[in-house]
């Protein structure tokens, strides 16, 4: 995954469990804290899109947990948006500790963009869909 925003976060007490190990409500807290920092540094300005009536809402959510977090980790949530069609926005993310650079959890989420209060889906502007990321480089030697 080539990351458009990351954000960089040291694991709290209330983020853990008694046994300091991160809960995982915390994730999907992170996950939203990247979604919406790294919108804002690529152009999508949420206060404007609520005075036009239009929201982001979330409509699927696919979290993969491969190794835990800890208490007092440093970590990196890693963001981008992957796909832009008619009304979605396709974002994938992962935590990784910042010692090891060993991927905690994964997320894949579905945005639909909507027109409130009709509840109609919006088609999601030129502009977004020009802010996809790049798919990474395949590795290894091409035959």
């Amino acid at each position: 995954m080539t990351p458009q925003y990351t954000l960089p976060y040291q694991v709290m007490y209330y983020d853990t469990d008694c046994g300091g190990v991160v809960h995982n409500l915390a994730y999907l807290r992170w996950v939203e804290e990247c979604r919406t920092k790294m919108a804002s540094a690529l152009g999508i300005d949420y206060a404007v899109l609520a005075k036009e009536g239009r929201h982001t809402v979330l409509v699927r959510h696919e979290v993969d947990y491969h190794a835990p977090a800890f208490l007092a980790d440093h970590i990196h949530v890693l963001g981008c948006i992957e796909k832009a069609s008619g009304s979605s926005l396709w974002f994938r993310f992962e935590v990784r500790r910042a010692e090891d650079d060993k991927l905690c959890v994964s997320v894949l989420q579905r945005l639909a963009l909507v027109q409130m209060p009709q509840g109609r889906p919006c088609r999601i502007p030129a502009e977004w869909k020009a802010r996809v990321a790049e798919p990474d480089e395949p590795s290894g030697a091409e035959a």
